[in-house]
């Protein structure tokens, strides 16, 4: 097959071709050139870079004072740490704990706390007045909050006002805002994806993670953002990074990360596990995860710690998997007055699983 080259031709070549064999000459849409941009100036781009001698930085080193935990071994000072987990599973009750913790100065068992009490700024996104309310209240009366913690409630009826930047960028303004109203040295926003727009697209994630991080050094913050997990995540694997909703680059950009797993074992048990450190050794991996359970004692819904086990307990497996499916099917045909043979014969498992799934 003859390739077509007319478009390597200059226009006057074939106009002469066309001219010769009695056609019409009709010009190329030819793709115009983008120019590249100027090469970027050396001299302009000095700044970037601090270079210095490895005993000079040891020597920088030394001098910063060592991160102290807020959360023991999961975050620490000057940390942007992300908290994930599926929904409905207690992320937002353990981060108001973390937060009330730190603004009391007193640590939450298991889990040291090294830092003095601070100004705690807790972005909700999530829950309005009343049931924020309900979660710390109780028959004899509510909660009493300490001063340091103070609840920002986000308002999405008001209007932004028109001008540069997009909607995350008003956002993040105007938390900028009240962090420097309040002088708040710790930040929890529950959570991510009200920021991002509903959008998993890499740029955003990582527009976004750029601008945390540079809310955490201009103010000098702590900062903590609950996530998701994907909605169809595999429930007999183990917790990992991959499991963060969206893009990895929420990951990459963060200093810490734990997630919240919720036990095959017992559905009101969540187990804690550690998934990304820099500031310590993993102390919460897969052979040492934290178990907790949902507890509200008087005024106040917390996690309640019950010590440690390994990951794998508490993963469904297919057997675990195949008992769910089947226990309703024995159910039935119980009620409907088969025996446990003839069960076992129309579902083709074992009398004695049959015997398990019965109603007791």
């Amino acid at each position: 097959m003859t390739q077509n080259h007319s478009f390597a031709r200059p226009d006057f070549i074939e106009e002469i071709r066309a001219e010769i064999k009695g056609y019409k000459f009709r010009p190329a849409n030819r793709l115009k050139t983008a120019t590249a941009p100027p090469p970027a100036n050396p001299d302009a781009c000095r700044y970037l870079f601090t270079v210095a001698t490895g005993s000079r930085w040891m020597e920088l080193g030394e001098r910063e004072p060592t991160p102290k935990m807020l959360f023991g071994e999961l975050w620490h000072q000057n940390e942007l740490c992300i908290l994930f987990a599926d929904t409905n599973v207690g992320k937002s009750v353990l981060a108001v704990q973390i937060g009330n913790s730190i603004a009391q100065g007193k640590p939450i068992a298991p889990f040291a706390l090294h830092a003095q009490p601070a100004k705690v700024l807790y972005i909700d996104f999530e829950l309005t007045t009343n049931q924020f309310y309900q979660r710390y209240t109780h028959a004899r009366g509510h909660y009493g909050f300490t001063n340091n913690f103070l609840r920002a409630e986000f308002k999405p009826d008001h209007a932004i006002s028109s001008g540069t930047g997009n909607y995350d960028d008003h956002i993040i303004a105007g938390i900028e805002y009240r962090i420097e109203q309040v002088n708040a040295t710790v930040l929890i926003i529950d959570n991510i994806s009200c920021l991002r727009g509903g959008t998993e697209s890499a740029p955003v994630a990582l527009r976004l993670m750029k601008k945390l991080k540079v809310l955490k050094t201009d103010h000098h913050l702590s900062i903590l953002v609950l996530a998701h997990t994907p909605k169809r995540r595999n429930p007999g694997s183990a917790l990992s990074a991959d499991d963060l909703h969206g893009s990895k680059l929420i990951m990459n950009f963060a200093d810490s990360a734990f997630s919240i797993g919720t036990s095959a074992a017992d559905p009101h048990l969540r187990y804690l596990k550690q998934i990304k450190q820099r500031s310590t050794a993993q102390i919460y991996g897969e052979d040492n995860v934290c178990l907790c359970r949902i507890t509200k004692p008087h005024d106040f819904l917390q996690m309640q710690f019950e010590g440690h086990s390994y990951e794998r307990l508490h993963l469904r497996t297919r057997h675990t998997i195949n008992r769910e499916l089947l226990s309703p099917k024995v159910v039935q045909l119980a009620a409907l007055g088969y025996s446990q043979r003839q069960i076992s014969n129309e579902l083709g498992i074992s009398v004695g699983l049959v015997n398990k799934l019965m109603p007791k």
